[in-house]
């Protein structure tokens, strides 16, 4: 069946069914109404938006419905993260040609759906409209009970800090649109990293409860994403090339590209935060995950990143990750977060 064939109100009683499982014991109202309505008590609240365009973040010759819906909802469930929040509500908005099939779409909430009980989310209502192409957009809201993490507030002598590993999303794009063929295991996590992100959200409150100030998530690449928080900070940043913590199945299949990929191929969503010495081995006891320090804010140029090699010669750096509007290349995939 077709979207048009369903219609709007049959699409909306459709996506409420879906997500029913997921509904919050703090949401007052069905999907359906004007308006979502929620009880809350947080101090602070958070909200934040993205758009995937098709062709553009994304296409269905590389993605699955379910993984498209998994990844439209994660990455704004990392930028919670990048707070130090906690994820309540998600309110979701979609642009369909009419001819596209129901089952797809189903598929689209399934994966949003997956992922919102895994993290005690609520999707709370939203909107269907007619479009030439595929438009998801999602609007996530959140709370904080003590301090939150921003982008403006590493100083100089902080140490920088990651989480995980980088360059498999970039890695698993590379490998999607060029159609490598990998050992399985390689395939199968590359995939994974690149279609189906685990937002840090435990990670990102654990930094906030135990003294990190400065955060974000990588969604467009570390320089990219650092170079925003020393800007905002009014600082610069020094990093060591050989600290950079590449994924090693990217280290493994792309050698000669490893680096860059964990540079400046973004969608990582892994958090990268500064903080002193003494913060970062305190979370590093705590934090579920690997933590590698990889260069430190320093009293520069607001914004500059550079980085050094293992005989403290400085690497040039090229473009620093995705921008949406600067030129690309013709044969350039569609990405960015």
């Amino acid at each position: 069946m077709k979207v048009s064939e369903l219609g709007e109100f049959g699409l909306i009683e459709l996506f409420a069914q879906i997500v029913s499982r997921s509904r919050g014991e703090a949401l007052l109202v069905d999907i359906g109404d004007d308006a979502a309505a929620w009880r809350t008590e947080a101090p602070i609240q958070l909200a934040t938006c993205d758009a995937l365009i098709e062709d553009v973040h994304f296409t269905l010759s590389t993605t699955t419905w379910r993984e498209l819906g998994w990844k439209s909802l994660a990455v704004n469930l990392s930028d919670i993260a990048a707070m130090g929040g906690l994820p309540k509500y998600a309110l979701v908005s979609l642009g369909l040609p009419g001819d596209t099939e129901v089952e797809g779409v189903a598929q689209l909430y399934e994966g949003m759906a997956e992922l919102a009980r895994l993290f005690g989310v609520a999707i709370a209502g939203g909107d269907v409209v007619a479009a030439p192409l595929l438009v998801l957009s999602l609007a996530v809201l959140g709370e904080a009970q003590g301090d939150i993490l921003t982008r403006g507030a590493a100083s100089p002598g902080d140490q920088v800090a990651v989480t995980g590993f980088l360059g498999a999303s970039a890695a698993g794009l590379l490998m999607l649109r060029k159609g490598l063929q990998l050992d399985g295991e390689a395939t199968s996590s590359l995939r994974q990293a690149h279609l189906k992100p685990y937002p840090r959200v435990a990670e990102g409150q654990i930094l906030a409860r135990h003294g990190v100030k400065a955060a974000i998530d990588l969604s467009d690449g570390l320089i990219a994403d650092l170079g925003k928080v020393c800007q905002a900070s009014g600082v610069g940043a020094n990093l060591r090339a050989e600290s950079i913590p590449v994924h090693p199945l990217v280290s493994a299949n792309f050698e000669k590209d490893c680096l860059s990929l964990a540079l400046s191929g973004g969608e990582d969503y892994e958090l990268l935060f500064t903080a002193t010495t003494e913060v970062i081995d305190e979370v590093n006891k705590l934090l579920p995950c690997p933590v590698t320090v990889i260069g430190e804010i320093v009293e520069q140029e607001p914004g500059r990143v550079r980085l050094f090699d293992e005989r403290g010669r400085e690497i040039q750096l090229g473009r620093g990750g995705w921008e949406h509007f600067a030129p690309r290349r013709e044969d350039e995939p569609p990405g960015g977060g």
